[in-house]
């Protein structure tokens, strides 16, 4: 409860330095690595109000975000502007308009019934959003619901002694922690951005990187 009213108070106070204003490079450019059919459904975790969930439907897949801040939800469809029907669904207040639904609700709630029409995962800041004994959490509740799906993880990576998150530090081998029970791990990518005017530089952190993971469910062995 002190960590959902933490994201709530950050979205109330308008401290969302998370959020990006433009679309993800990285997920641009390593999208089509998934190879993930036009028209299918992509789960995208935490979304807050991101506009790569616009970018996801204009490329041809339908999207389905979760987010547990009403603000984030009610301005991802103003500022764009969207009239979304909403509607309960299970636990949930699903947000929705032209393929494009938002789940208004804790992702600890979601059961593999929400997302048994998801094909993929984009999680560029769902993992670094979240301390380590919650990433296990949530980790293990994603692949319980959803296992295997293809993914695209864009992750941080940093001194964390620095400073506490969020954003928190993944390193690579955390990452093979998580996910490689269930996945074959790729990493496409790791980016120098401390030239950055990224928020962590200004409380000290030197180097700051940004990692890209393409995360495929491991063959079953016969």
């Amino acid at each position: 409860m002190m960590r959902a009213r933490f994201w709530h108070e950050r979205w109330q106070q308008n401290q969302i330095g998370f959020h990006q204003d433009e679309i993800n490079p990285y997920l641009q450019t390593y999208w089509p690595q998934l190879q993930l059919s036009l028209g299918s459904k992509v789960f995208v975790p935490l979304c807050g109000k991101t506009i790569d969930m616009l970018w996801l439907r204009s490329a041809g897949y339908e999207v389905l975000g979760i987010e547990l801040s009403p603000i984030a939800v009610r301005d991802f469809f103003t500022e764009h502007q969207l009239e979304p029907k909403i509607s309960q669904y299970g636990a949930f207040e699903l947000w929705e308009v032209d393929g494009l639904g938002i789940l208004l609700g804790d992702f600890f709630q979601l059961t593999t019934a929400e997302l048994a029409t998801c094909q993929a995962i984009y999680d560029r800041a769902a993992l670094i959003a979240l301390p380590p004994d919650m990433r296990w959490q949530y980790v293990a509740h994603l692949q319980q619901i959803a296992p295997a799906k293809p993914t695209l993880l864009i992750t941080l990576e940093y001194d964390q002694s620095i400073t506490s998150g969020p954003p928190f530090s993944v390193p690579a081998a955390e990452v093979q922690e998580y996910y490689a029970d269930q996945y074959q791990i790729t990493q496409l990518a790791q980016v120098d951005i401390s030239h950055t005017q990224h928020g962590i530089l200004a409380k000290g952190v030197k180097q700051l990187y940004e990692g890209i993971y393409w995360l495929q469910a491991k063959s079953v062995e016969v």
